[in-house]
């Protein structure tokens, strides 16, 4: 690209170039450009295809090329029109430094046939740089007593450009101490600055300037350089105390150590000229050296020794300070120092006794110490005070001047503080105020005015039967707050009579450590609960004591076997023989076992099972789980044995469960032989349809007039009660009340080895007790029984018997001893009353109609309600059909428990 130049002398230089190019072309071959540096992509640098005489349209075919030597891309054709560009940034300091001449140098290449020409681009110079020092500040150093007009060089600046552009001029910026000197030679020029004022450090120590230098370039560019110039110090200045005179005044009680003053004094100079040294003056006595010193680099100075007032009054004292120049410059000043008289003697006490002993139960008033107090200094300093620090039980009391008693002012109790640490202050009257203390130890005696105390009034104490005699089975403990023989706790028991026998016999206690042994093997079933009390005693004198109740409960254990109960079943074996008809259908009951088990609960629960006999036929009979109860399972035929021998397991389900066997022997007969009496194992319970097996007009009438005496017997009864006023046996209208099964009863629920039992109005026996689960337990219990035709409301339908009877987990822990269901059960008032006969439905007839027992929902321990619902008789049996069920609530109560209204 060709620039313009500007006036007639540019175009004569344009047209002088041209001439020269076109001739050089002619004779060499060559092409020259020329282009600023820093030109922009894409400017324009010539028609290099124009110029070297190709055609455009030759530029592909022929291959047309550039290549730069060592230049990069920076220059780049486009073969489209043969126009010359520039491709990237050109920097001419970067590619020719400082270099008069910068170019580029291109070879054109085409091919077919090949040509090579050569392209020289000429790179310009613009004012790109600005002149740069080579650090932002320059430090210079002269001493304060340079001569006027010195000289002191600076280093110049440098301009990356050339020509015009790297011409560079320097201006100093405003000083009255120097000016600029510039020497120029061929080469470059000198800097200098020129002293014009003379210098004092003390009043400039430090010079700043400004050295700015600018080019020839248009735009002109400048760079600046900061010029510090400190002043060096000369020793002409003595140090200057900050005042001549320094007062000071100090307590006689002033500590050794303690800070006089520090004396301050300045030297206007600076390095060792401006350090200043400290010294006492020669003339300074030597009892000021015993009592002062001075620390020579700081001024300060200490006190050393104990100042007392009525030995000296005041201090005078001269110091010296000297500087480190050469030579030396010192200067003095005064120091008076004067002591104050102060209250320095704190009063003394003294203790007849430091450590005191007191009773508790001492009387008010009581001296427990004399204190003396003195003070050495006189006048008000000398009277002194003497307190007691408050909040205690004591008081002092001023007896002569400077003597105090220490007196009982309040009640003591040892075993709220056993201790007390006093603290007797004494104070004089001194301002500021001295004072002493002394520690008082008073010690509270013990008085015995403290029982031991257990942590509970009652402890309950559960113990398995059958313990190992001598065993350990619980530990007393009392706390008695008395200290030393005074809370010395014994223990023992406190003797009464258990039945026929002594306590002791039972357990005893060991006098130190309060453990309690059972001396012998407990027996549930002998005492299921067993109650005392224990001592405590003290050995103070006198003795005080206390005492606290145990309840041993005796665990029961599986100890204790079924026992089969009479007529006709021994434990071991014994056989009975029974007569049996061969006409009676399945599920007839011929005969049942009743045992029971003196253990309580699990253990007393009772379990019955058919042994087979080796070798046998499958036994048309099977006996109730839980009934005892052996009925048939089929009709009996003539190929069965005359003679069955049945072997039934009586079980508990203690762990491990014991177990008792009975043998039953039965005699089967024809239908023609005259009947017998139905002969049972257990007396008392008889199964009403096995009266129903013949029929016959003995048995149906017989049948009928109990039927019409039961009837007969509701009527009145509720006739009765409905016209009776309301008792106190009364738990609720409409409700099911009290039932008491036989004397023979196989249901038992006990805490107590007593029983009792009750019918209606008469008292109570020795027997079981049942209760409803609607009615809570009542004094005077009652028995109903509802009968409901089966024509009638057909709403209150019997519901269908559960063939398995499952026992709730909470009547199961609540079941206290044996627990049996009867098939026929006899209700007894008592000795020589009316007995009522009352059908049972074992529970474990598959039958329909059988009957129902419902446990309740969470029995407790103290009782246990059942409520039995008996139907029609076996539909499958021969004889009439009942028409009535009949509802039986029972009431199980714990063996000794009264029956108490409910409040």
């Amino acid at each position: 690209m060709l620039f313009p130049r500007r006036g007639g002398k540019e175009a004569q230089r344009l047209l002088l170039s041209l001439l020269l190019l076109a001739a050089w072309k002619a004779g060499s071959g060559q092409v020259h450009y020329s282009v600023p540096e820093e030109a922009k992509h894409g400017t324009f640098v010539g028609r290099i295809a124009q110029d070297l005489g190709l055609q455009l349209e030759e530029l592909v075919p022929r291959l047309f090329r550039v290549a730069s030597k060592g230049s990069g891309d920076l220059l780049e054709v486009n073969v489209q029109n043969g126009i010359l560009f520039v491709n990237s940034r050109i920097d001419r300091e970067e590619l020719c430094g400082r270099s008069l001449e910068c170019s580029i140098h291109l070879e054109v290449i085409v091919e077919r046939p090949l040509q090579v020409f050569h392209v020289e681009v000429e790179v310009k110079d613009i004012n790109d740089n600005p002149p740069v020092f080579r650090e932002r500040e320059q430090r210079l150093f002269i001493s304060e007593n340079r001569l006027l007009d010195s000289r002191f060089p600076v280093e110049g600046a440098a301009d990356a450009d050339i020509g015009t552009n790297a011409l560079l001029t320097y201006i100093l910026s405003p000083s009255d101490y120097f000016s600029l000197d510039v020497q120029s030679d061929e080469l470059s020029k000198s800097l200098s600055l020129e002293l014009r004022k003379s210098l004092d450090r003390e009043k400039t120590p430090e010079l700043h300037l400004f050295l700015t230098a600018t080019d020839g370039g248009k735009p002109e560019m400048k760079g600046t350089v900061k010029l510090l110039i400190t002043v060096l110090d000369v020793n002409d200045n003595a140090p200057l105390f900050a005042q001549t005179v320094y007062k000071v005044h100090l307590l006689e009680t002033t500590a050794n150590g303690t800070l006089v003053t520090t004396l301050n004094a300045s030297d206007a100079d600076e390095g060792v000229n401006g350090e200043i040294v400290f010294f006492f003056g020669s003339d300074v006595p030597l009892n000021i050296k015993k009592y002062f010193k001075i620390d020579s680099s700081s001024g300060k100075i200490w006190l050393i020794g104990q100042l007392d007032y009525e030995e000296i009054k005041s201090y005078e004292i001269r110091v010296r300070a000297v500087d480190k120049g050469s030579p030396p410059l010192s200067s003095h000043c005064k120091v008076l120092v004067k002591v104050l008289d102060v209250n320095d003697n704190a009063p003394e006490l003294a203790v007849m006794s430091l450590s005191l002993t007191v009773r508790e139960d001492s009387p008010l008033s009581t001296v427990i110490a004399s204190i003396s107090v003195s003070d050495h200094d006189s006048g008000v300093n000398g009277q002194v005070t003497c307190t007691l620090s408050p909040h205690v039980p004591f008081k002092l009391v001023s007896t002569f001047k400077n003597y105090y008693s220490l007196v009982l002012d309040s009640a003591l109790d040892r075993e709220s503080v056993a201790n007390y640490e006093l603290v007797v202050t004494a104070r004089d009257g001194g301002s500021p105020s001295l004072s002493a203390t002394a520690s008082v130890s008073v010690e509270v005696a013990d008085v015995n005015d403290n029982a031991p105390a257990f942590a509970q009034p009652e402890y309950t104490v559960f113990v398995k039967e059958n313990n190992p005699p001598g065993c350990h089975i619980f530990t007393v403990s009392a706390r008695d707050a008395d200290a030393q023989e005074n809370a010395l706790v014994s223990y023992s028991l406190v003797e009464r009579r258990v039945g026929e026998r002594a306590l002791s016999s039972y357990v005893s206690v060991h006098a130190e450590s309060g453990k309690v042994y059972a001396l012998q093997p407990l027996d549930h079933e002998e005492l299921e609960l067993l109650q005392f009390q224990v001592s405590a005693r003290d050995a103070g004198v006198p003795p005080l004591g206390s005492n606290v109740t145990l309840q041993v409960f005796v665990l029961d254990e599986n100890d204790n076997a079924p026992a089969l109960l009479p007529p006709g079943a021994g434990g071991g074996g014994d056989a009975v023989s029974q007569p049996v008809a061969r006409s009676v259908g399945a599920g007839h009951v011929v005969a049942k076992v009743r045992a029971v088990d003196a253990d309580s609960g699990y253990n007393a629960w009772l379990s019955y099972e058919l042994q087979p006999e080796a070798g046998s036929a499958r036994s048309p009979f099977r006996v109730g789980l839980y009934t005892g109860e052996i009925s048939t399972t089929r009709a009996l035929d003539e190929a069965d044995a005359p003679r069955q021998r049945l072997l039934v397991l009586v079980k508990d389900h203690g762990e491990p469960a014991l177990v008792s066997t009975a043998t039953v022997l039965l005699s089967l007969v024809d239908s023609g032989q005259p009947p017998k009496t139905l002969s049972r194992i257990s007396v008392g319970d008889m199964d009403p349809q096995a009266a129903l097996v013949d029929v016959n007009v003995y048995l149906i009438i017989a049948i009928c007039a109990v039927s019409s005496l039961l009837v007969l017997t509701l009527l009145l009864y509720t006739a009765l009660r409905c016209s009776a006023p309301p008792t106190e046996g009364a738990c609720g209208p409409g409700k099911p009340t009290l039932v008491c099964s036989s004397g023979m009863g196989s249901w038992a629920c006990s805490q107590q080895r007593q029983q009792r039992v009750c019918s209606g109005e008469v008292p109570p026996k020795t027997d079981l007790m049942a209760f409803s689960p609607s009615l809570p337990p009542c004094p005077v219990p009652e028995v109903k029984v509802e009968e409901q035709s089966i024509g009638g409301d057909h709403s209150r339908k019997p519901r269908q018997p559960n063939p398995d009877w499952r026992y709730s987990a909470s009547l199961r822990a609540g079941m206290h001893s044996s627990v049996h269901l009867e098939e026929a059960g006899i209700l007894r008032a008592g000795p020589g009353g009316p007995d009522q006969q009352w059908p049972t439905v074992s529970s474990a007839t598959p039958e329909p109609e059988a009957g129902e027992v419902s446990p309740p929902v969470g029995a407790g321990v103290n009782s246990n309600s059942w409520t039995f619902k008996y139907g029609p008789g076996n539909p499958k049996q021969s004889g009439p059909e009942p028409k009535k069920q009949t509802q039986v609530s029972f009431l199980l109560r714990r063996k000794g428990e009264a029956s108490q209204p409910r409040q």
